[in-house]
């Protein structure tokens, strides 16, 4: 059985299922998906969030700020509120948090806070923090190093080896999507063939990057056995081997049983 260890529940495109969400999920239960983390990328997410992981055993959520948001809402995710948030059973995780770069450079200083203050909450409430990085790697990793954090998920993972070493010397787990079956995206095949099995994680990241022969397409959590198809390849492992190693990685990840 699958985990999609990062999907946007509240994001998907709901055409093909009348607009119900329980639909989207019994699709992908029927392809053999048991498990989903729902990730928030604003403080408000939560309030969403929670009611559909209250309706389905196997939705558990995030609480967090994505590195895009404003820093207006960036600010309001004090360390006391996140931890606050976070004592609910259904939180799984602290995030998305982290550092992007490539959509704004203009609040450098207020991403760095706010990843900072996850970490902190996350090492407070003992669960781990979900971390985004685009076009700041160097900075990313030198925050998890500093703050100490060693209990997290490097998400959807497009770095070079030397970045997935880094975050796997500190403790963490490194999350691919169906970027990893892009048929332009050896380098980062390459890249996964090097990260231990036990620390390897998949998502989807729906409702983006669908992975082959979905491109394009609106991505969904019943898509994850596509990105465990392609990481098969890379380990010379079946899709069933990938699943069960995944699965038990979030679940010691998570102390799930």
């Amino acid at each position: 059985m699958f985990v999609d260890t990062h999907c946007h529940l509240t994001m998907l495109d709901l055409t093909p299922y009348d607009g119900n969400l329980d639909l989207a999920l019994a699709q992908a239960r029927q392809a053999g998906v048991s498990k989903f983390m729902s990730i928030s990328v604003n403080l408000d997410d939560h309030i969403a969030l929670a009611k559909i992981a209250a309706r389905h055993a196997d939705v558990g959520y995030s609480v967090g700020v994505h590195p895009c948001e404003d820093p207006d809402v960036m600010a309001r995710a004090s360390t006391d509120y996140l931890v606050e948030l976070a004592r609910s059973e259904k939180v799984w995780a602290i995030g998305e948090t982290g550092l992007d770069y490539f959509h704004s450079t203009d609040f450098i200083a207020e991403q760095k806070d706010c990843f900072a203050r996850h970490i902190h909450a996350s090492q407070i409430v003992k669960k781990p923090v979900v971390v985004h990085t685009r076009s700041a790697k160097h900075d990313t990793v030198d925050i998890i190093r500093a703050e100490k954090s060693t209990h997290g998920i490097l998400h959807c993972f497009t770095e070079d080896w030397e970045t997935a070493k880094a975050v796997l010397d500190c403790g963490y787990y490194v999350s691919f999507s169906g970027i990893v079956s892009f048929k332009n995206a050896q380098d980062l095949r390459d890249v996964a063939k090097q990260v231990p099995l036990d620390r390897l994680l998949i998502e989807t990241d729906s409702p983006y990057l669908a992975p082959m022969p979905y491109r394009g397409k609106a991505n969904e959590p019943k898509y994850v056995p596509y990105v465990a198809k392609a990481l098969s390849h890379v380990y010379d492992k079946s899709v069933e081997e990938i699943a069960a190693i995944t699965m038990q990685n979030f679940e010691n990840l998570l102390n799930l049983k």
